[in-house]
């Protein structure tokens, strides 16, 4: 909610916790997330559950357990005052302690073990829903708490999603085909320059990254109306982009070389030379409107200085997604206030790819920029650094440590993330060499530069 002039209201404007009808909704919630994560480990059998598919990530069975892990952390134990159940594997699922490419050399929980263990966290979990009175504390007004863990789990379930990706053998993730797309009526869109409500400091659920709601004078830019697709990265592939150092970065070129990268994660050519890409376990032709994914940002920031533009700030991009110039104020979705449906965008591991360029003409913002939510997370060239006022909570090791180094921002959701772990004031990052997660970008451009 946000008042006409841009502001957000103060949390006194907001209404009364309807706190039965709360509880229902965090459990449903819950219950998607669980659904989830218990279809994404039980597709495949033992042996790679424990197994560890890529260095870059855990094997299946320490997430499920972290999850569980992390619920009983502040479900259980803080909210609602209940002894440890596990105490002597705190260690093995903390984040901190032992790196992806460390935790399949440590004595885990078993599978089974690890399913009887996130059965019990998850009763007693729900025990601590229907005593918490929903208000009063920080940690528990509005299910604060319960949406962490809601998003957590749902964050991890991408992260086994992209395991799933890296993992060989035939494929055993299936899922509907996306809608088809439509042609859109420009390449690219002007954003207005001028002042806009970055952040928010009244949605419930939203992590400490994302706060508070603050204003940013974004001079005026023009923004690509879709992602870059694969038909657009082929021709920069095609063209030598991959060779030519004066399109790279001093970092990036050196990563370009030292990896060895001449083509987005998972393509290859076929005795043709036709491009292929093989996404979970399908080898299919790329699809030249679906936005490219698997690149990173290095291989994002030289394809568009090859194209005469450059990566959109993240100010840029939450202002080309919230911002409605007619009535000055910040929406939660590029569409409006309303969470998204499937007409909106492609979220929550509906479709097992992104959508063609035009597929969700509902889910545009008022300036006409498509699928800034969903699809792909889009690389932008802004560090990740936290909003003048920042305040930790309710741990510094989710976001406070993060702030700074390399880590180069990602915004706006994947086809692999749920809806109740992304809004258009979300905030993700990552190191600008990574491939694996499900990413793209678009390009922008200074006004300046001329009309399109």
């Amino acid at each position: 909610m946000t008042l006409t002039d841009g502001r957000e209201p103060a949390a006194a404007e907001e209404p009364a916790v309807d706190a039965e009808a709360l509880r229902t909704h965090v459990a449903d919630l819950l219950a998607a997330s669980r659904a989830r994560s218990t279809s994404l480990t039980e597709v495949v059998d033992e042996a790679d559950l424990v197994a560890q598919h890529s260095p870059l990530m855990s094997p299946l069975v320490w997430d499920l357990a972290h999850i569980g892990s992390q619920e009983e952390l502040w479900l259980v134990r803080d909210v609602g005052g209940r002894e440890p159940l596990r105490p002597e594997i705190d260690g093995l699922y903390d984040a901190f302690q032992h790196s992806r490419a460390s935790r399949v050399e440590l004595p885990l929980l078993t599978p089974s073990q690890t399913r009887t263990y996130v059965a019990e966290v998850r009763d007693k979990a729900l025990d601590a829903l229907g005593a918490s009175p929903l208000r009063g504390r920080r940690l528990e007004d509005h299910g604060f708490a319960f949406g962490m863990i809601v998003q957590h789990e749902q964050q991890h379930g991408e992260t086994m999603l992209a395991t799933h990706q890296l993992r060989a053998g035939a494929p055993v993730l299936h899922a509907s085909a996306p809608p088809p797309g439509s042609p859109l009526p420009a390449a690219e869109v002007l954003v207005p320059g001028g002042p806009f409500t970055m952040g928010t400091s009244t949605e419930p659920w939203a992590l400490d990254n994302e706060r508070p709601a603050h204003t940013v004078d974004v001079p005026a830019f023009w923004i690509d109306t879709a992602p870059v697709t694969n038909g657009a990265f082929a021709e920069f592939v095609d063209a030598g982009g991959y060779d030519d150092p004066r399109l790279w970065s001093q970092a990036g070129w050196r990563h370009r070389t030292a990896a060895g990268l001449q083509a987005p994660q998972f393509w290859e050519r076929d005795a043709t030379g036709a491009w292929y890409r093989r996404r979970f376990g399908v080898l299919a032709p790329i699809v030249e409107d679906e936005p490219v994914v698997h690149v990173c940002f290095h291989e994002a920031q030289a394809y568009a200085r090859w194209a005469g533009r450059r990566l959109p700030t993240e100010a840029e991009w939450e202002k080309a997604a919230r911002h409605d110039p007619a009535t000055g104020r910040s929406r939660r979705y590029p569409w409006g206030d309303e969470d998204p449906t499937p007409e909106h965008a492609n979220l929550g591991q509906r479709h097992l790819q992104p959508a063609p360029v035009g597929a969700y003409p509902r889910g545009a913002s008022p300036g006409g920029v498509h699928q800034l939510v969903g699809d792909v997370w889009e690389w932008l060239s802004s560090g990740f650094h936290p909003y003048p006022g920042y305040e930790t909570f309710p741990y510094p090791e989710y976001s406070e440590v993060f702030f700074g180094g390399d880590y180069r921002m990602l915004r706006g959701g994947s086809f692999g993330t749920d809806p109740a772990a992304v809004r258009a004031t979300f905030r993700n990052w990552d190191r600008p060499i990574r491939r694996q997660i499900f990413a793209g970008f678009r390009c922008a451009r200074d006004a300046a530069n001329g009309v399109g």
